[in-house]
Order: C-alpha cells, then structure tokens, then sequence
C-alpha cells in the first residue's frame, strides 16, 4: 500500500497512513525534520501518527486559564492550563522539544480520563529533575492531588508488583563511567545531564501497558515509571503550570498497533531457516566431522553439511523465551582447533552476569556422537561483542575482547589449551564500553591492532606479555540512551587511496553506520575524517535507508569485486520484548552495504545498500562464508527468530555473487 499523507484542517498534524514499517520510519523522519534542525537528535523513534505543523489549534481543548497559541508548528503556553489533543488512545508515544522561558513547570499527560469532578491521568513532569505522577485535577484544570510514581525497571514490559506498604522507595542511580586513562580527553561526549536551562530540549515519552517512559535529549535523562495499571483511555495534553513553555516539532503514534512488512528476501540470496527458535545470537563454520563440508554452529547445534538439515547438541539444548530471556551461551561463537589436535572446537563468549560466563571452550570429541566437554577459559568478558584474529603473528587467531575494563587479547598455552587462556591486557584501565570491537592493522606497518569505540591501539614491534600499546583517541561510536558503540568494527581501505579506513555502526542500541577515511600528515600523523552511512534520516543516508539497533555486522566481499563489503542488521527486541530502545518493535533487516569506489563521493567512495531479508535481522554479528565453494558469498545469522541461512546466488558467468 502506498503512504497517503493529508492535513486534517481541524489540527493541524500532518497523517502518516499504513506505510510498510520501514519506509514509514523513513518518511516520519523527513516530515518531522524541519523544526527540529537545531538538535543533534532530529527525529522521534517511532514513526508518527501525526506531526503537528500547523498554525491552527483546532482540534485540541483548552482547559484551564493558560493562553495557547501555535505558529508555524510551535506552540506556546502561558499560564496555567491544559491544552487536550482530541484523539484518545491507550498505549500512547509522543516526541516534542519544548522550551521554558523561567524555571520550568510543565509536563504531558496521557491517558487523560473524565471524571465526574475533574479529569485523571499520568503526567511525566518537564522539570529539571524529570518524574512521572499520577495526577487528579478539577474541571478548571488545577491539579487537586499528585502522587509520585514509583520506578518501574528498565528491561521489562510489565512493572513489578508494588511493594508491600512502608517499604523503602526504590531508587536509581546512574553508574559513573571510569576516568580515561592519563588525563587523555575522551573522544566521545556523553550526553549533557538534565535538561537544557537556556535552550531547547527534547523529550520522547512512552506509555505502554503499565510503564511510563521517557528519554530526554537523546540519553541526557530517562524515567521509567510504573503506572499501577494498564486500563486507563484518554487522549494526551500539552499541561503549563504557570511559566512560559514552548512546544514544537509534537509526534504522536498509538504504539498498540504495530505493523509488519511482507517478507522479502533481497534478489541476491535465497535462503534457508535451519532453525525456528532462539538459542543464541551468533553463528560459527568449520568442518566439524572431517567429512570435506563446512557445517555450522549456533547455540548449542552442529547443523552439518552440505544440506544442514541434520543436528546435533553439543551442550544441553533449551529454547530461551526471546520475550524476557536472553542466551546465557552464545552471545558470540567461534570455531578453530584451539586445542592443536587437529578437529575444529568450539569458542562461544557471553557478556551474562556482567561477563562472569565468560568464554567457554568446547572441546570437540573427534566425531563421537556426544555432548562436548567444556571448560570456562576467559573470565570475565565484558564485551557483548568479541573478534578473532591473527594479533600476534604467531598464525594462529587469539581472542580479541573488553574485559574488567580493559582491552585485551588471550590466547591458550599449547600444553594446556583447557585451562586458562594467556591474557594479554593491552590497554590502560578506561570506559570502554561494551559494544563496539575490531582488529586491523590500522597504520599499514604489518602488525594487527585493536579497534574500539574510542578509538584504536597500536600495537608496538616488540610486544611484551605486560607490553601496553599506544593509544589513540577516535570517535569510533556514539552515545545515545544506552551505550556508545557498535558492533564488528571493520578495518580496510575504502576509497583505494592505500590506507586503511574503518567502517563501523555507531550504537548497536541507537542509529547509525559511518565510515572513516583516514588523513596521513606530513609528518605520519593518523586522522580520521567521518562519513555518514546511515544516520537517522534518510536524507543523511545511503539509499534512504534507515533502521534501529545494529547491533550485528561483519565485513566480506559479497559482490565478488575484490573489495569488503560492511553487512549490518537490526537486532529484533535487542533489550527484550519492551520499549526500552528505540523503535524495538520496526522490521528486522539485514543489509549488505556494498562498497563503491568512487571519486565524486565523499571521501571517495559511497555505500550502497542492498536488502538481503526483512523479517529477521541479526544477532551479535553476521557470519560470511562461502560455504559450498561455489564463489558466491553467503551469509550465516542467528536471531530471536532463529538459524538462518542466505545462500548467495552466483552471477551469470562471473564469480561473484550477486
């Protein structure tokens, strides 16, 4: 169906009708841009319903002695009043931005009810310290009795049941991020706490089921309250309670109604679903059987080859409830001989109980038709996202992680691969966050470094067991409500200029996919100059294209034309089956962003995406390998939805695929 846009003349907000999710997401954001342009955060997450642009305030109710106006999308409340939105909905979003000419008393409502001596309803407060309140007011629109809210929880959908009486209120405080290492300036900024006192501020709040939520300014604050029930009905309303407030760039959606797009598989893959259920996020290959076919790992199966409809466990099987679970094992999975005996095992790494899991080895059995052994060799790992590779020369690929706040590498001792791996912890103590990992030898000098958010380390000629490299500052990630950073960082030469660049999402739980060319000066000095990819518009990105939580990527040469290509995909209710990331519930891609050199772009090259499936996404990471050997690329994910397959079809005559 296409997307039908009408002004109603009795409010003022431009209507977004059914639109598929993803083009719909797209859409909202270039209507909603205009009056948002001063703000790093320029969009809702959700795509609207409505954004109100008009001069007219027709359609909305004032209640209240307060005096509204609206011109050219902005409106403006002085006094003390209400002013009701005339479209009534239970699970409710709504975006604005709004300003405050003195000290801030406002708020929005939701669910705002009638009642026989006044009006009912949840107000999140746009104070200084923002809070959620359940709110009684008379007909004049005077709050009569405001009770406080009690924190609900963060990865949930339903609120906790309350506490018994005379228990002590829950609170909530942020966790300090540790200091950077020597005094280094950080290079990324965290965004400003509290609300902006001279300034316009943004705020998106969530009413679902029985949680209030809000963000406001993009990661600056957040509440998250419980509501004490999930029945109530009413419109929103805009509420000042005395000051001067402005309103503007007003989003709103009924978030009960949720949409999927029919599926597609892009015309380059055919695909495969070897699995329907939710063990894992992560997928490995190798030849587990020494049968001559690659087979694939995913949480506790072997799926073995060439027709990978046959399995097996490895370690005890169950089906995690993707809803309100997570893995516990397989966050990440790796497979290479680590024990030196000649038969692939099997590495999986989880970021559970704050990385006490750890990174497991099983052990494989040499063709016995058995559970694996296991044994626990890297504690703790940090990191949701973990690489292999090659680091210190040696041939053989180490571990490459995050772990007690360091960035490291592990490796096993030859004599005793079981026990605990060789840990080599190659950066200072610093705030490293959790997503966002990657090896490549960034300064052209032969020796693998390490990539992470803030930046890469450069690993000296002679690296010692207590050696630290040298550090380099680089904004490799963004903040944003949850934390900064990607997921498999890549390191390649882009635009062909013989230096390597770095392609990367920014924030797995966020928006974004940039690239970054790097500068030589005179003097051998490395810098980067940033591209967007995929921002959180589609006039910022390539193809138009834009989606929520990548929090899976890889890098390969999918087309055949001998240069990587970055593949990312959104990972479907990345923090469980709720509203606590943006746009939880769009549709799950997975993309190849083929790389295109090209002289008139950019940097010198551009990014082109390709669909490869709409209705599944990714996990951690994506696994890219050819796996029965006929020249074309495939694409290996394992999702909330499952194990899946994307077999890459060949071209015509050519080795690539398509």
């Amino acid at each position: 169906m296409q997307n039908k846009l009408r002004t109603t003349p009795d409010s003022n907000f431009v209507k977004i009708f059914r639109a598929p999710a993803l083009l719909q997401l797209a859409m909202a954001g270039a209507f909603a841009l205009g009056a948002a342009a001063t703000l790093q955060a320029q969009t809702p997450s959700f795509a609207p319903d409505g954004t109100f642009k008009g001069s007219s305030l027709q359609g909305w109710d004032k209640v209240g002695d307060a005096k509204w106006t609206a011109s050219n999308g902005e409106i403006t409340a002085a006094g003390e009043g209400l002013l009701v939105f005339n479209k009534p909905s239970q699970d409710t979003a709504v975006y604005l931005q709004f300003r405050c000419e003195a000290e801030c008393a406002g708020g929005i409502f939701l669910r705002l009810e009638k009642k026989s001596t006044g009006m009912q309803g949840v107000m999140l407060s746009l104070e200084q310290q923002p809070t959620a309140y359940q709110v009684t007011l008379d007909n004049s629109g005077k709050v009569v009795e405001k009770t406080k809210l009690r924190i609900a929880g963060g990865q949930i959908r339903f609120a906790p049941p309350a506490p018994p009486p005379g228990t002590p209120a829950r609170t909530f405080r942020r966790p300090e991020l540790p200091p950077m290492p020597g005094g280094v300036a950080a290079p990324l900024e965290h965004p400003e706490r509290g609300l902006r006192k001279d300034g316009w501020n943004e705020v998106e709040v969530l009413l679902d089921a029985d949680i209030l939520r809000a963000f406001f300014n993009d990661g600056g604050d957040a509440v998250s309250t419980a509501t004490e029930g999930m029945n109530g009905f009413g419109p929103f309303a805009l509420y000042s309670g005395g000051s001067t407030i402005h309103f503007r760039a007003i989003a709103y959606k009924d978030i009960a109604m949720k949409t999927w797009p029919k599926e597609q598989v892009g015309s380059g893959f055919r695909m495969q679903r070897v699995n329907e259920f939710y063990y894992g996020w992560s997928a490995a290959a190798a030849d587990f059987n020494h049968d001559g076919k690659l087979d694939i790992v995913s949480g506790p199966f072997i799926y073995f080859g060439p027709d990978y409809t046959t399995s097996r466990e490895i370690y005890p099987a169950q089906v995690v409830n993707a809803s309100t679970n997570y893995s516990e094992e397989d966050w990440v999975q790796h497979a290479a001989d680590f024990t030196g005996d000649g038969w692939p095992d099997v590495l999986t790494t989880s970021h559970s109980g704050g990385g006490k899991i750890g990174a497991v080895l099983y052990v494989n059995p040499k063709g016995e038709s058995r559970r694996w052994e296991k044994y626990t060799v890297v504690v703790p790992i940090a990191s949701e996202e973990t690489v292999l590779a090659d680091v210190d020369g040696d041939g053989k690929q180490e571990l490459v992680y995050m772990g007690d706040g360091y960035m490291c590498y592990a490796k096993p001792d030859p004599a005793h691969p079981t026990e605990k791996w060789i840990v080599h912890q190659v950066s200072e103590h610093g705030p490293w966050p959790a997503h966002g990992i990657g090896a490549g030898d960034v300064n052209g000098d032969g020796r693998m470094d390490i990539v992470g958010t803030y930046g890469w380390w450069e690993q000296p000629a002679q690296n010692g067991p207590e050696t630290k490299w040298t550090y380099h500052p680089a904004p490799f990630g963004k903040w944003g409500r949850t934390s900064a950073g990607g997921s498999k960082i890549g390191v390649y030469d882009v635009n062909g200029d013989g230096l390597p660049d770095v392609v990367t999402t920014m924030q797995a739980h966020g928006w974004g996919i940039d690239w970054f060319e790097q500068k030589r000066s005179a003097s051998g000095e490395i810098t980067f100059v940033p591209h967007v990819v995929m921002g959180r518009t589609p006039e910022e990105s390539a193809g138009g294209v834009v989606f929520t939580e990548p929090h899976a990527s890889t890098i390969a040469d999918v087309d055949g034309d001998g240069v990587p290509d970055f593949i990312a995909g959104k990972r479907y209710w990345s923090h469980l089956d709720d509203f606590y990331d943006p746009d939880p519930y769009g549709a799950p891609v997975l993309y190849v962003y083929r790389t295109v050199r090209d002289k008139s772009a950019p940097g010198g090259a551009r990014f082109v995406p390709e669909l490869v499936h709409n209705f599944s996404g990714g996990g951690s990471d994506v696994l890219a390998r050819d796996l029965n050997g006929d020249g074309a690329m495939d694409l290996i994910t394992s999702t909330r939805s499952g194990t899946y397959i994307f077999w890459g079809v060949k071209k015509p005559g050519k080795g690539g695929s398509k």
